[in-house]
């Protein structure tokens, strides 16, 4: 299924003391190994705003020791820090998958000082929430809203006043063609007035301001495009995109509806066509999910996807997924023809209720007749 998309800027975990995950550990009384002693000094240069030479000392300590949890974590930081969303998620995995019952000495989020490695990455530990939210935008910056969605609704389950989560939830929910519930989003996260950082926005330009303003911002565009109300175009772009949302919530009946609405709005639209015949298919009537597919595959042209639920169609024609869509369900029904012709079972006769007619029965001979 298919929908189109808009984009607005996106805000990830920043420091507030950064979310931040940077911590080591080391014994006290006792000299610092090299990669202890390599992360401390990696920390001091984050507090001095020194991000290249921090990345240099952490990078340094994975040299000599790659499975070390703090130092991946502390590369995952600092990769966050200068917007590389894609490889601050590698680490915080890398380091996830490292954890042990090592304490933390040192770290910018007070709260986890003195616990093991293991609770501050537990799910609701603020430094996994954080993690949570880097991978959040890195799912958003796919236009991949609904995986996110998933993340972000837990996220604010242990903390509903995260600022982060609430401006990417924002973002999240226009994405999925909901702005009544976007505008809720971003006007919490404006009500908070935090003064943490966005260090990764879609807009270059909004980069190291309060996440706080980014979602006053977003909010203010998105009331000025509803007051200026939707042309027949972004009407059934929005209706595509709630039914995509409803369809992967499994709710079929409500996405049926959005698409049909679509529909009646402008019965030629590719993206539209596409995705009737798409929950025709999982309701398994193939006649109508040919017939749509069909349609779609004509009125496609070089339209491209730019949201589905399987993400390899992406970037794809939607005339091209459509003809794909078509020749498997024609290969499904052409299999079941195949079976029926070899099934030496009689044709059965069914009645409106659905129960088969006895035909072998002999009809009941009325009381009056001989």
């Amino acid at each position: 299924m298919v929908a189109a998309l808009a984009g607005v800027a996106l805000a990830l975990t920043s420091p507030r003391a950064h979310a931040g995950d940077l911590k080591i550990t080391f014994p006290r009384h006792a000299k610092l190994t090299p990669v202890q002693r390599l992360n401390r000094e990696g920390v001091e240069s984050v507090r001095r705003h020194n991000y290249r030479k921090a990345e240099t000392e952490f990078y340094k300590a994975y040299l000599l020791d790659p499975d070390d949890p703090f130092t991946l974590n502390n590369l995952g930081y600092v990769s966050e820090l200068q917007g590389q969303i894609d490889r601050a998620q590698n680490y915080y995995s890398l380091a996830k998958a490292q954890v042990s019952d090592a304490v933390i000495d040192q770290a910018s989020v007070r709260s986890v000082q003195g616990q093991p490695l293991s609770k501050a990455f537990s799910p609701d530990a603020p430094i996994q929430i954080d993690h949570d939210n880097v991978e959040a935008t890195r799912l958003l910056s796919q236009r991949r809203p609904f995986e996110a969605d998933r993340l972000l609704q837990h996220a604010l389950q242990v903390d509903p006043h995260n600022v982060f989560a609430l401006n990417n939830m924002g973002v999240t929910k226009e994405m999925e063609g909901e702005p009544d519930e976007a505008l809720k989003f971003y006007d919490q996260a404006a009500a908070l007035h935090s003064t943490a950082n966005a260090s990764v926005t879609l807009d270059r330009r909004l980069q190291g301001r309060p996440v706080s303003e980014i979602a006053q911002r977003s909010a203010q565009a998105l009331r000025r495009r509803l007051a200026n109300g939707s042309n027949v175009e972004e009407q059934v772009a929005d209706l595509n995109i709630q039914g995509v949302a409803a369809a992967n919530r499994n709710d079929l009946r409500a996405a049926n509806e959005k698409f049909r609405k679509a529909y009646a709005i402008d019965p030629n639209d590719a993206f539209t066509l596409n995705n009737i015949g798409y929950v025709a298919e999982l309701e398994g009537d193939r006649e109508t999910a040919q017939f749509f597919y069909d349609r779609a595959q004509a009125a496609g042209g070089a339209t491209t996807v730019g949201l589905a639920t399987r993400q390899s169609a992406e970037g794809m024609k939607v005339s091209t997924v459509a003809a794909g869509s078509d020749t498997n369900v024609e290969s499904k029904m052409a299999a079941e023809r195949a079976s029926l012709r070899q099934s030496q079972e009689p044709v059965a006769l069914h009645r409106r209720d659905g129960s088969i007619v006895n035909e072998t029965a002999q009809p009941e001979t009325p009381a009056n007749q001989p």
